[in-house]
């Protein structure tokens, strides 16, 4: 694949250095030194590119700029970012309205989807169980800008639904070079069980957000926003229908 990329920070560089080692080009960075590229002349320069894709590891303030350009170019676009939320309609409307294709993914760790899901099924359990308490812990970098993390507000939506509560608590820690490490605790007078998801390094966030690059620039004519679920789900069947030969 020809790969353009925002963002050359930690996440950023193991992605760029993920894709090359895989033999993907690399044609295009964009840092935080062009941010006085307008608008069109990004776009100009993604059209000229001819990317199959571009991966986003930047800033939540760059989002919206980043999203439009890639949808005006004809650029599916990996958002890798997290903390833009708040600015997510307005994402949508730029993408639907030139016809985009974006997709986004809180946490693009195939380990922390599949955290997610068990997490499903654990809340099911314990759904009308008088007597526990959920809550979330998560640990990162202290260079990690936003927090509550994206992957935690996920899993405390996933505990929402689940669970059938308002709300549950989540703490944040960002201290020293923790890639991320999110628990989730069910607690009683009686006892507390535990379930953690750690990741070791961020070349399971490189190769995930390299897989969903290629998800979108090899799975003809897809447009509109998807979510990394997506991609997860075609990755398991296409291995359990591997293991079923």
């Amino acid at each position: 694949m020809r790969l353009a990329f925002f963002g050359d920070g930690r996440m950023g560089r193991v992605a760029i250095a993920r894709a090359q080692g895989e033999g993907h080009e690399v044609g295009l960075v964009v840092t935080a030194r062009d941010a006085g590229l307008g608008a069109d002349a990004l776009t100009a320069r993604l059209r000229e590119g001819k990317y199959d894709a571009a991966i986003d590891f930047s800033v939540a303030t760059a989002v919206p700029a980043h999203a439009a350009a890639c949808a005006r170019a004809g650029v599916p676009l990996v958002e890798g970012t997290t903390g833009w939320q708040a600015e997510e309609s307005e994402v949508r409307r730029l993408v639907d309205e030139c016809q985009g294709t974006m997709l986004y993914g809180a946490n693009f760790s195939i380990g922390a989807h599949l955290f997610s899901r068990v997490l499903e099924c654990a809340a099911d359990l314990f759904r009308g169980l008088e007597g526990y308490d959920a809550y979330i812990e998560e640990a990162h970098h202290a260079g990690k800008r936003d927090a509550p993390s994206g992957t935690a507000l996920e899993l405390e939506r996933v505990l929402r639904r689940h669970l059938g509560v308002a709300s549950v608590p989540i703490t944040s820690t960002r201290a020293g070079h923790i890639p991320g490490t999110h628990r989730v605790g069910f607690d009683s007078a009686g006892d507390t069980i535990l379930l953690v998801h750690t990741a070791r390094s961020r070349d399971g966030f490189a190769d995930g957000a390299i897989a969903a690059a290629h998800w979108l620039a090899h799975g003809g004519r897809r447009r509109g926003i998807f979510a990394f679920g997506d991609v997860l789900d075609e990755i398991l069947a296409s291995q359990r229908k591997g293991a079923a030969r």
